[in-house]
């Protein structure tokens, strides 16, 4: 019985780690304010907004554990606020990168200014940019309506939180090292302009499509 217990957890977990591993894989608003940051920020802002976004995964986590969308149907508003905020916030984010490549548009590439990011600022970033998304939690909390056993533990939920945390750590430190070679950040330097524009319109189009969503 208690072999039964134990590899029904381990597939419980399992099936968790897969799903979010996909999710984190996945290109989003998350994975692009590491990639900025990682490529244009010093060592210790790239770990900060890493911090940040884990954080932020870890809220989504809880949340989604302890049934938030539950609250979202007893009291639309919240979300409907949630999603207007994140929504804000992606299109500022995005809008502020674009008219910070073109405001320079009659500069060379080089005169660029690049204000530099602070670790502290870099966590809050990634926090904020994570946590933008109130449609994370509906995500974390399908995920374990459709994985978590019938008859679970709280040791199991507060596992598969642990899990999603452990896989956003992994994911994101692999991409930090990828990013901080040499010769990889030597060739976002030469198309700088490029990843920024495409940085920008990508947040600009998350938010955007956030908004449009909202009913």
């Amino acid at each position: 019985m208690k072999d039964i217990r134990s590899k029904v957890v381990f597939m419980f977990l399992l099936s968790v780690a897969t799903i979010w591993a996909v999710a984190a894989i996945t290109p989003g608003p998350n994975f692009f304010i590491v990639v900025r940051t990682a490529l244009q920020g010093s060592g210790g802002a790239s770990v900060a907004v890493i911090g940040g976004v884990v954080l932020g995964t870890l809220c989504w986590g809880v949340a989604g554990w302890l049934g938030i969308s539950a609250l979202f149907a007893a009291a639309p508003f919240a979300y409907l606020f949630l999603k207007i905020a994140g929504g804000a916030y992606l299109l500022w984010l995005g809008a502020k990168l674009l008219w910070r490549t073109y405001g320079n548009a009659g500069g060379t590439e080089n005169d660029v200014p690049q204000l530099a990011i602070t670790p502290r600022q870099a966590f809050w970033s990634g926090l904020a940019t994570n946590l933008a998304n109130p449609k994370s939690a509906v995500f974390v909390a399908s995920i374990f309506a459709a994985t978590l056993p019938a008859e679970h533990s709280w040791l199991q939920g507060a596992s598969a939180v642990a899990t999603m945390v452990l896989v956003s750590s992994l994911w994101y430190t692999f991409v930090l090292a990828f990013l901080r070679n040499p010769a990889v950040a030597q060739a976002y330097t030469r198309g700088r302009k490029v990843v920024d524009v495409a940085a920008g319109a990508i947040f600009v189009g998350f938010g955007f499509k956030l908004l449009t969503s909202v009913r």
